[in-house]
């Protein structure tokens, strides 16, 4: 009796120590075990009975206990079906209906209740966070480490971009997640040592793809990036503590019980679910009601082409004439307006725009204490009652949005400034661009003001150096699958100039390496619901008629995205809807002209197509094409050249 009663705790002590549950997506494809062995949490992934992520670690680690280690999992998990629909008109899909199963798996640790992991399975994506729970008198916590993990099976390829060392680069802003990708790399590497950016993307053999990305971050906890390790693994890395000139601490606190942000992972056995995933935002809800309705708009800004120079009364005037010849409803008044326009000429413009239709978005330097930048306005942003009077102002001017720069950190306090300035903008009816910025994560549902980030390699750069010129073709190719799968892009692009100078005065400046059909293509492969185009007033009469006609009725918001070709740095080919009119588009990086025959299953059989393509000199030229689907589309698209088709 005594040997049976061993045997039977034994074997309850080994249930508990080795306890697995799984979760699965709503068609069955994706699942998720979760298991707890030898008191470690622990999950794995198979999609379609294939493994895209191996038995990795879960699990925090706090000043109010190690909950990494010397977990029991609970023999039965809380499973829930979620089935919500919302309109975002700011996304890349209007109407999105989300289904998921949730599964919440409790951990304890020497008999006390220590952490949920809360799962969320989709049919091709999942994410989990974790909620913490008191321990004795303690009812907060600083999150000192975060041990979950992601290893990647062997032979993974990587698709990363490395993050910077900290008060670095341009007046010590960065990390301002502006590095270029290092593209189909191989696993076990570091970047350049502080690892990397989020959304990170993996290519798992021939099974498939893996975007890891993060959703749901404000100013209750830091952002995150992924830490490379041998063998495969990657694990979640809290900020660095040189960000932000050393100040504010590294590991976020929590209330408790309290919980983390979600981490996010997509997974395909094509690229599609990766370009139309929605998971950014089927996790997260408004923090806030809109104060009014938020137009997302189409403008210009002089900066790109003029830059710093040219940020004058004159010059701007002329832009907002450009904008009313364009159709568009803003300009972006970019750095030193304060002392080279003034207030007083800024209400003068404000209200010249308004009569034409036109509204101004105003910059804005970040400030404070945590870099060198020195361009104004300074010193208005990060002060709430400061930020406030300055907003009050806005408002009475008629001002419809601002773009804020230089933050160069992840740490909670910036977060939350992050959180205060869309907070306080919405009081006062005022929508918001960040740049030299970090990665947005969900807040196009979060905060019904915000408009876009840059938190990429953007155009400003095509004008600083002929490389990003060059290699213009290739990080077009790269951000549709990466950057710009997982939150708006303000890349501030498209630029019919052949030069990068002020008067489009040939052999002066960079020089643009890619076509006009190429520069066409990139209105609608970036997706931002606020676009500043890099186009100037000169292009009105040096640019190719159709090419102008086209940036005037592309659009800013969209109902439908669908991926069709592509391979990451390689070339890209999506479909956008907006209402009834689809928009095919296209880019190629390869030296090697791409040929393909298109299937579009969206266009009716016999439809007429208005088809933009390059010859092998990138001259661009455009003709009517009827749609035979047996057929398809046969393009032929030349190196730094692209293809569009609309219906």
């Amino acid at each position: 009796m005594n040997i049976k009663f061993s045997i039977c705790l034994l074997l309850v002590s080994f249930f508990k120590l080795n306890a697995q549950s799984v979760v699965k997506s709503p068609d069955g494809k994706l699942a998720v075990s979760v298991s707890a062995d030898n008191g470690m949490p622990q999950y794995s992934v198979t999609y379609n009975e294939k493994t895209f992520i191996e038995k990795s670690p879960l699990g925090l680690k706090t000043n109010a206990g190690d909950f990494s280690s010397g977990l029991a999992l609970q023999a039965n998990s809380v499973q829930n079906k979620i089935d919500e629909s919302y309109q975002l008109r700011n996304i890349k899909k209007s109407n999105v209906h989300y289904t998921a199963n949730e599964a919440v798996f409790s951990f304890t640790k020497e008999g006390r209740p220590a952490l949920d992991v809360i799962f969320r399975v989709s049919n091709n994506n999942l994410a989990f966070k974790y909620k913490v729970y008191p321990q004795k008198e303690t009812f907060s916590c600083v999150v000192q480490e975060e041990a979950s993990g992601f290893l990647m099976p062997k032979g993974t390829a990587t698709f990363l971009c490395p993050q910077s060392n900290p008060m670095t680069g341009y007046a010590r802003t960065a990390p301002s997640y502006e590095t270029s990708y290092a593209l189909d790399d191989a696993v076990g590497k570091n970047g350049w040592g502080n690892g990397y950016t989020f959304p990170c993307l993996f290519k798992v053999n021939s099974s498939g793809w893996v975007l890891i990305s993060e959703t749901g971050v404000d100013g209750g906890y830091c952002a995150s990036r992924l830490i490379g390790h041998e063998n495969g693994l990657y694990s979640i890395g809290f900020p660095m503590p040189g960000e932000n000139n050393g100040n504010g601490t590294t590991s976020p606190g929590i209330p408790l019980p309290g919980e983390t942000p979600w981490r996010t992972i997509t997974i395909g056995e094509t690229l599609a679910p990766i370009v139309e995933t929605t998971i950014p935002f089927d996790l997260v809800k408004p923090k806030y009601e809109a104060s009014k309705e938020y137009q997302y708009t189409k403008g210009t800004w002089s900066w790109i082409i003029k830059m710093d120079s040219n940020t004058t009364f004159p010059v701007q005037k002329e832009y907002i004439d450009f904008s009313a010849a364009m159709g568009y409803e803003t300009i972006l008044i970019d750095a030193l307006w304060d002392v080279q326009i003034g207030r007083d000429k800024i209400a003068e413009l404000a209200a010249y725009g308004a009569k034409k239709g036109v509204g101004l978005y105003l910059w804005y330097n970040s400030n404070g204490y945590w870099n060198d930048a020195p361009q104004g306005p300074r010193g208005l942003m990060d002060n709430a009652a400061i930020r406030r009077k300055e907003m009050a102002w806005m408002k009475s001017i008629g001002i419809k949005g601002i773009k804020v720069d230089f933050f160069g950190g992840d740490k909670q306090v910036t977060m939350k400034l992050y959180e205060d300035i869309l907070t306080d903008a919405n009081e006062f009816g005022i929508m918001v661009i960040f740049h030299g910025c970090t990665l947005p994560r969900g807040w196009e549902r979060m905060y019904p003001n915000y408009a876009s980030s840059e938190a990429v390699l953007a155009s400003e750069n095509l004008h600083f150096g002929q490389q990003s010129c060059d290699n213009e073709a290739v990080n077009a190719a790269t951000h549709t699958f990466i950057r710009n799968a997982v939150g708006s892009m303000d890349f501030g692009g498209s630029a019919l100039n052949k030069f990068y100078n002020s008067d489009n005065i040939p052999n002066k400046g960079s020089k643009r390496m890619t076509s006009d059909v190429f520069a066409l293509a990139t209105s609608v492969l970036f997706q931002s619901g606020v676009q500043h185009f890099a186009l100037a007033p000169n292009n009105l009469h040096d640019a190719p008629d159709w090419a102008i006609k086209f940036m005037k009725e592309v659009p800013t918001v969209w109902d439908e995205v669908r991926f069709l070709e592509g391979y990451p740095g390689k070339y890209v080919v999506l479909a956008r809807r907006k209402g009834k009119k689809w928009y095919m588009a296209g880019v190629n990086a390869q030296k090697e002209p791409l040929e393909l025959k298109l299937k579009l299953p969206m266009i009716s059989e016999g439809t007429t197509l208005r088809y933009y393509q390059d010859d092998e000199l990138l001259n661009g030229k455009i003709m009517d094409f009827k749609y035979r689907s047996k057929i398809g589309v046969p393009i032929k698209v030349p190196c730094n050249g692209g293809v569009l088709l609309t219906n």
